[in-house]
């Protein structure tokens, strides 16, 4: 769990050492900043390799089919031709003009350039000012200007979360602008924002809040982006328009209204909220932003910065299901938390926003992508001994492909920011900074969190007096940080706040050694329960148990619907070593092993000789391995019963597995679409935190079933429910009408039904089509569980 706390400010008299970041905090274009030699720039290089390896004819082709013009190439498949064409050409333009910021390389200008080109000629063939590879994008988008809207969680008119779809082409633009420099891109961002100026013009208040339960990523933030480029108040107006109300009022009242929604599709709204906030001066939607991320890193987020479950928001007070899923925390979750909580920094100088965008930068993001080969990590499971999948140039293109594109060309952003006249220094990676304004150059050395120090070189032009500002991270104890000027030692006396301060005149040459000591601290689940992970400094500790690559099914993904997920056999939790003492601090436990830097035992702690040996590094060295991150805790008395537990809940849930061909939860966006859901007049929700679909019309799914091994089908319905009756068809055969009558009580109930004869005709593909139809005038379900049995 992240917590919040004050940390301390460095008082002394020699030089002058006080709290003082007057002024508006800005942050460093990421033309200033150059990575030297460390973890961030390998990854930065590979992310490069993974960029240039991609070919961006193909990446167009969406937009080039949908103006009406030809083109030989061929389009990417995966997510790339099954509804969400063009969503990656969108962060491709964010990831060349990151990229190309952060390392001057010439060949990804030019590929920015010919992108940009490329997409002027589509918007000038549509006519509107629109560029978009919707499928059949035209003819929907007209529909919803003459208010014929139908909205679903992730679905628009039929078409797949169009809307976020075309942000990201949005943000391409604005990106290619600000970040990159292309001017031509500005230009096509205004058009591309009166394009939607106009369609939405006839829409009321209530048809676009409808529309907007569709998730549409963050239109609100860059409509207000546009306002600020142009000074235009239209386009506040409009961002304003495309903030989402049932988020946002909640978020106004200070209430957590957040459990069971899908969580990648809130927080873009909050930072468009905030972003609304910056440029209207609106201290209550500012307010409203900074409450949502004190919840979810508060309340919602584990060690490594992530959150959520099968992308979505659990219940706070219940975090069973992360330590039980393979569908961990998403990174995209986490690439959306670092924005917002850049956006907060820079408005409030709160060194609490830099705390947690140090811990997800570490341990999501940094893990997120494999050092050597490149490809991007969708879920980081924290069940015991699972793994994850990586995705490969030609094959995934997930939105979390997307944002890892952009994730590891932009570690720049914040290490260093200014007050006009003071520097800031926030994070402790190698890097040089040219401010060039002040005729000021800032080289970082050091091999933090390797070893605990950092030094800063100075050269100046002319010397010159600021405030140098140096933040005190909360992972560091009172009084134990230390600083020299010139190899001088400066007197620190503990004060309120987070950032040490040296207000002096600099000269070149000067030079500033930190001492950043860390300390081993256990961090238990935000529920309290009895699962710890390890943490030193601002750097999460993970084992490798397993290393066997043949249990690692999929590791690199394949384009299959569902290959970012690692879908390899569950290893029971039951077997998995259990720490044992009776401190529940366990600290005492945690040793250092000799001549390896970074690296611990617990072996004193571990019940199982199994995994004696295991040793604790950094959990971003660990890839292409099942890991343990967190680990299960009892006490020498309860060890006996703890195992027990874990034996009795994890033998019904591997039992089901075992027998489990495909399943699918109804009114969770993603694995809806994973299985191709269709549907008519239906509406999801959630209902004691488990998710819901019905419809007065019908829903689908395709389930697989490789083997055609499939016998039953499982449904899970809740037992209140009544005057409810439909039909479940299977391929299109009758399998069973069902009526709910209410009687089963409040508790939700499952039903199995015999699929043998219903599965004589089966589908070419070796998929199932499960369909729900309501009776005239009643309705189908609610169904909370779909699962397919062998």
């Amino acid at each position: 769990m992240m917590t919040r706390y004050l940390g301390f400010a460095l008082l002394s008299f020699l030089p002058t050492l006080s709290y003082s970041q007057a002024g508006q905090v800005e942050s460093f274009p990421l033309t200033s900043v150059t990575l030297l030699e460390s973890p961030f720039r390998q990854a930065q290089q590979t992310d490069m390799q993974y960029i240039l390896a991609l070919d961006p004819d193909r990446l167009l082709v969406p937009y080039l089919r949908e103006a009406g013009i030809e083109t030989t190439a061929k389009s990417y498949g995966n997510w790339e031709n099954t509804g969400l064409d063009g969503h990656i050409g969108g962060h491709y333009l964010t990831a060349l003009s990151l990229m190309y910021a952060s390392t001057g390389n010439k060949e990804l200008q030019q590929r920015l350039t010919y992108i940009v080109d490329q997409l002027e000629a589509c918007q000038q063939k549509n006519g509107n000012g629109y560029i978009g590879g919707v499928p059949g994008g035209e003819a929907m988008w007209h529909e919803i200007a003459k208010g014929n809207i139908d909205a679903g969680t992730f679905s628009l008119n039929d078409k797949w979360v169009p809307w976020y779809n075309i942000h990201k082409t949005y943000a391409g633009l604005r990106d290619a602008y600000l970040i990159a420099g292309n001017e031509k891109a500005k230009g096509m961002l205004v058009k591309y924002a009166d394009w939607c100026l106009q369609l939405t013009d006839g829409l009321s208040e209530a048809q676009m809040q409808d529309m907007l339960r569709s998730e549409h990523g963050g239109m609100n933030e860059v409509f207000a982006d546009v306002a600020a480029i142009t000074g235009e108040g239209k386009y506040l107006d409009l961002a304003r328009k495309f903030s989402h109300q049932t988020i946002l009022d909640p978020l106004l009242q200070g209430k957590d209204a957040l459990n069971g929604l899908h969580a990648n599709t809130q927080i873009p709204k909050v930072i468009g909220y905030k972003r609304v906030a910056e440029v209207a001066g609106d201290k209550a939607w500012a307010d409203a932003a900074a409450f949502f991320w004190d919840n979810v890193v508060s309340d919602r987020t584990v060690s490594i910065g992530g959150n959520s479950v099968r992308e979505h928001f659990h219940p706070s007070n219940d975090f069973s299901s992360m330590v039980e899923s393979k569908e961990g925390p998403e990174t995209c979750n986490t690439y959306n938390m670092l924005k917002l909580s850049k956006q907060l920094y820079l408005t409030s100088g709160t060194a609490d926003y830099i705390d947690y965008y140090e811990r997800g930068l570490y341990n999501h993001i940094l893990s997120s992508q494999h050092p050597e080969r490149g490809g991007f990590v969708y879920f980081t499971p924290m069940r015991p001994r699972h793994y994850r999948v990586y995705s490969q140039p030609k094959e995934g293109f997930w939105c979390c492909v997307g944002s890892g594109l952009e994730n590891h060309g932009k570690y720049g952003e914040l290490i260093y920011a200014h007050t006009g006249k003071d520097l800031i220094v926030n994070l402790f990676i190698p890097s040089s900074l040219n401010w060039e304004a002040r005729g000021v150059q800032v080289t970082q050395n050091t091999k933090f969190p390797f070893k605990e120090a950092s030094e800063l070189e100075l050269s100046l032009k002319k010397p010159q007096k600021f405030a140098l500002h140096i933040r005190r991270p909360n992972w560091v104890k009172n009084g134990d940080m230390k600083v020299r000027v010139n190899n001088k030692e400066v007197k620190i006396t503990s004060v309120s706040g987070s950032y040490l301060t040296l207000d002096r005149k600099w000269r070149s040459g000067d030079v500033v050694a930190i001492s950043l000591p860390m300390e081993t601290k256990a961090e238990y689940l935000p529920d309290g329960s009895p699962w710890v992970s390890f943490v030193h400094g601002p750097v999460v500790l993970a084992a490798a148990t397993d290393t066997d690559t043949t249990d690692l099914q999929g590791l690199q993904a394949d384009d299959s619907r569902m290959g970012h997920i690692a879908n390899g056999p569950l290893y029971p939790i039951e077997e998995a070593p259990v720490l044992v003492s009776a401190d529940r601090n366990l600290v005492a436990g945690v040793r250092p092993v000799a001549g390896k830097a970074l690296t611990f035992t617990v072996s004193s702690l571990i019940s199982s000789d199994v995994y004696k040996n295991v040793e604790l590094v950094p959990f971003f060295q660990v890839h292409d391995a099942r890991y343990m991150l967190y680990w299960p805790v009892a006490s020498p008395g309860e060890l006996a019963a703890r195992k027990a537990a874990l034996r009795e809940e994890e033998q019904i849930r591997m039992a089901l597995e075992a027998i489990t061909l495909d399943q699918v939860a109804p009114g969770e966006q993603q694995p809806e679409s994973d299985h191709n859901y269709k549907g008519d007049k239906t509406e999801s929700g959630v209902h004691r935190d488990r998710h819901w679909r019905h419809a007065s019309g019908w829903f689908s799914y395709d389930l697989r079933d490789a083997n055609q091994e499939a016998r039953k089908l499982r449904i899970t319905y809740y037992g209140l429910d009544k005057d409810r009756s439909f039909d479940i068809l299977v391929n299109g055969a009758l399998l069973k009408s069902v009526t709910l009558d209410g009687s089963q009580g409040d508790a939700f109930f499952d039903v199995d039904y015999d699929l043998t004869e219903a599965l004589q005709k089966k589908a070419a593909a070796k998929t199932i089509e499960v369909k729900f139809v309501a009776h005239k005038g009643s309705v189908a379900g609610g169904v909370y569980s779909v699962r397919l049995l062998k």
